[in-house]
């Protein structure tokens, strides 16, 4: 949206799968049957790899990289802790100074959902989340809170002022929908959306552990665990007025609605209920 690439109502049809043009390879969704023609919203809420595959392809992986480059992917987030990994956000000049090969566009398609190439730590998910709950300012994630010596007191939390030029509607359309993940009845991570008072904004994700054949099937209980796929959410919360980003990962847990999003629902509970007794 904020490259104009697409709109926000604009749907794309799902059949289960998506195929480059001219192309044999079938790029699947989760949902074998597919979830039919679905716009931004419904593709966010019911996590739809098919239109993600599609708006990747309508992209492109310059426009890509550069967009996510914004949100540190790719790069250190400068948290207070030795040994912080960077991560790597692909692009086509990496491919071709480290392989020495063309992009494909194969490679932009599984880019869009998060496979391929990319590799990002549960601490970039975090800031990107908060991020984006900012409405686009970059907030550096710290251990320790302030530094206070006899002459000054150093506020860690205050030492990056960037910020992302996002449309406010952009982001306003993009936290509507995360909240529809936690909060209605087709979200992905709607069960831990049932007993609370506020709105969580998340999202489910899935990180697979080695490539499937084209016709073969993942049965998670025919596998060993430790080929079993990742389960990964992220959220903010209150979604009106954010104070918690959280990011989690459970290696080879499965999926991230029933494994991974109530961990964050309990980790959000926790933080809030105690933000409010030392209100």
């Amino acid at each position: 949206m904020e490259f104009n690439a697409i709109s926000f109502e604009q749907k794309h049809f799902c059949p289960g799968f998506y195929q480059l043009p001219n192309a044999p390879h079938k790029y699947r969704d989760w949902k074998h049957s597919g979830h039919g023609a679905v716009n931004m919203s419904e593709a966010i809420t019911e996590s739809c790899d098919v239109y993600f595959y599609s708006l990747a392809s309508i992209l492109g992986i310059d426009n890509m990289h550069q967009f996510l480059q914004q949100f540190g992917f790719g790069e250190k987030t400068g948290i207070d802790l030795v040994g912080e990994k960077s991560g790597l956000l692909p692009s086509r000049e990496w491919k071709k100074e480290k392989k020495n090969q063309n992009w494909y566009p194969g490679e932009t398609l599984i880019t869009g959902i998060g496979q391929g190439y990319l590799q990002v730590t549960p601490i970039q998910l975090a800031r990107a989340t908060a991020t984006l709950a900012n409405g686009g300012k970059v907030v550096t994630p710290f251990l320790v809170d302030k530094i206070v010596s006899a002459t000054e007191t150093r506020v860690m939390s205050e030492t990056n002022n960037k910020v992302i030029p996002l449309k406010t509607e952009n982001v306003q359309h993009i936290t509507e929908s995360m909240v529809n993940v936690v909060h209605d009845s087709h979200g992905t991570a709607k069960n831990i959306g049932k007993k609370i008072t506020y709105h969580i904004a998340g999202k489910t994700g899935t990180a697979q552990v080695f490539n499937i054949k084209q016709e073969a099937k993942y049965n998670e209980e025919a596998i060993d665990f430790k080929l079993r796929d990742h389960a990964l959410f992220i959220a903010f919360a209150p979604a009106e007025n954010p104070k918690i980003a959280v990011a989690v990962v459970v290696e080879n847990g499965g999926h991230g609605g029933s494994i991974a999003a109530p961990i964050a629902g309990k980790v959000i509970e926790q933080y809030l209920a105690n933000f409010e007794i030392q209100r």
